[in-house]
């Protein structure tokens, strides 16, 4: 059965291929081919509560890119993910039946081990666990299947204490949105980039796979968006981390009781060909089930260096639908049926007051998972414990919860609080915590979206990547651009730091 369905999405994607024109890259690592274009740059479509199961190829009807490797032995290439102090796990689709494994060593050409024979059947992504390394160290690695040696790659196993090290994250990317806000050119330079820092790891913010704006949803139409991105994303060459988005739809108010809706199939597609933590003894993070899926993966925490690193999710634990088509519905919503859940609340509070890490970072995709703004909105709701008059519901609206998030995490000194969702670079402070929203990665117009939204802080236009560099000595957080050939004029060129800024521990 796996295999059938693993089938189905590689003939979704050939098919579009065919049909469509393809546009030049500067990469050899991916062609892009063009399939339309959304004429919604809001997002405010919504999949049917219960879509019908569909097996037809999407067409012209879906909206975006459809990435396909240039090798033509995979549908996708090796996507890292999960690094652990003796381990990383490597993601890869085969597109034929095949033998393979990885050899790896702490020299680069020099590989002094070897993962076991495994077979890998067409389609179906393949993950493979490379263990028994040294904590703290550079690895080197290669896959061989067949006479056929890839490309050496290369990946760090947990840092130690009074480490200095480096991650990179990216705000929305939305490849949906062909040239209103995203160019595969550009975002294949953020990403190159990106790559060229050698970062421990790569962090997305969410609004990556936008299955809001597909026209027919249906599991291989869902699957499809997470091959497309996973093209991309497999360029940074580093272990990729996602946060759950608003347009993802994997959210609790999606479910319906059974396997046919839009939330299973987009968070299985993405526990399916993304490696992402589940509770173990490295990661700690969400432990019940949900039917159909398993460990959603949602929410989870781990150790680097010096640095605590949390990432939470309100979409897998509301279960009211505060997005969609409906104005005045969206308009009076009431955000106190936004949440993290009782149980992910907790284990927020422990996991921050626990922790002895000198720096701590806190991922999310937006402050509530909607709206417009930073620490504008960080007094309100389960956030701040007030409602939109002022009015203190704090106790009333979250019993059982000791204080809101924003003062849990001024309480537990976070460092740096980073969110997406409104398309522009903004720094801003509120008792101690900087908030840090991302802008987009590849915004061909460069714009300042949502700025009216932050009545205070530093504001920069898309589009580019954050890189954090951590140290003992302070944390560094630059915003690098990026810049299409074209465009870098007026002073302004590919792979300027913006703006940055060093908080000290």
């Amino acid at each position: 059965m796996r295999q059938i369905f693993a089938m189905l999405v590689v003939f979704i994607l050939l098919f579009a291929m065919l049909g469509c024109t393809a546009v030049a890259t500067q990469t050899p690592l991916v062609t892009f081919t063009a399939v339309g274009e959304t004429t919604d740059p809001i997002g405010t479509a919504t999949p049917e509560k219960n879509p019908p199961k569909s097996t037809e190829a999407p067409k012209e009807k879906n909206k975006g890119f459809v990435v396909s490797s240039t090798n033509p032995d995979f549908i996708a290439t090796e996507i890292l993910g999960r690094p652990t102090d003796t381990s990383i796990t490597v993601n890869i689709v085969p597109a034929n039946a095949m033998e393979l494994y990885y050899e790896y060593g702490t020299e680069p050409d020099a590989y002094t081990a070897r993962t076991p024979l495994q077979n890998a059947s067409a389609g179906v992504p393949l993950e493979t666990l490379i263990d028994g390394l040294q904590p703290n160290t550079r690895y080197y690695y290669r896959l061989r299947y067949g006479n056929v040696d890839g490309q050496e790659h290369t990946f760090m196993t947990q840092r130690a204490p009074g480490s200095t090290f480096t991650f990179a994250i990216q705000g929305d990317s939305h490849p949906e949105r062909v040239r209103k806000e995203f160019n595969p050119n550009l975002y294949t330079l953020t990403l190159l980039k990106a790559a060229t820092d050698q970062p421990d790891f790569y962090m997305t913010i969410g609004d990556d796979f936008s299955v809001d704006q597909l026209k027919i949803v249906s599991p291989e139409s869902v699957t499809a968006l997470y091959i497309n991105q996973r093209q991309f994303l497999g360029q940074v060459g580093a272990p990729v981390f996602l946060v759950n988005g608003n347009h993802e739809r994997a959210a609790l108010y999606n479910l319906d009781g059974t396997p046919d809706n839009v939330a299973v199939w987009a968070q299985n597609a993405r526990n399916t060909y993304y490696p992402q933590p589940a509770p173990d003894s490295f990661y700690t993070g969400d432990i019940e089930p949900v039917e159909f899926i398993g460990l959603l993966r949602d929410y989870y925490s781990w150790i680097w260096g010096d640095a605590l690193f949390v990432v939470i999710d309100p979409y897998w634990h509301s279960a009211i639908n505060v997005f969609g088509s409906d104005k005045d519905g969206v308009k009076n919503r009431d955000l106190w049926n936004v949440t993290l859940g009782d149980a992910q609340y907790q284990w927020l509070k422990q996991t921050l007051e626990q922790s002895t890490a000198k720096y701590k970072f806190v991922f999310t995709h937006h402050v509530h998972g909607t709206g417009r703004g930073g620490i504008e909105l960080a007094s309100l709701f389960e956030w701040g414990g007030k409602d939109r008059k002022g009015t203190d519901k704090f106790t009333q609206y979250r019993p059982g919860w000791d204080k809101p998030i924003h003062q849990l995490m001024a309480d537990n000194h976070v460092t740096i609080f980073f969110q997406g969702h409104d398309h522009i670079f903004v720094r801003q402070e509120l008792d101690g915590v900087i908030y840090q929203t991302l802008p987009e990665p590849a915004d061909p117009n460069y714009t300042l979206d949502n700025a009216e939204a932050y009545k205070s802080g530093d504001k920069l236009p898309n589009s580019g990547y954050v890189r954090v560099s951590v140290s003992p000595a302070g944390v560094t957080v630059e915003y690098i651009r990026s810049f299409l050939p074209q465009d870098e004029k007026d002073g302004h060129t590919d792979g300027e730091i913006a703006f940055s800024y060093t908080v000290q521990p």
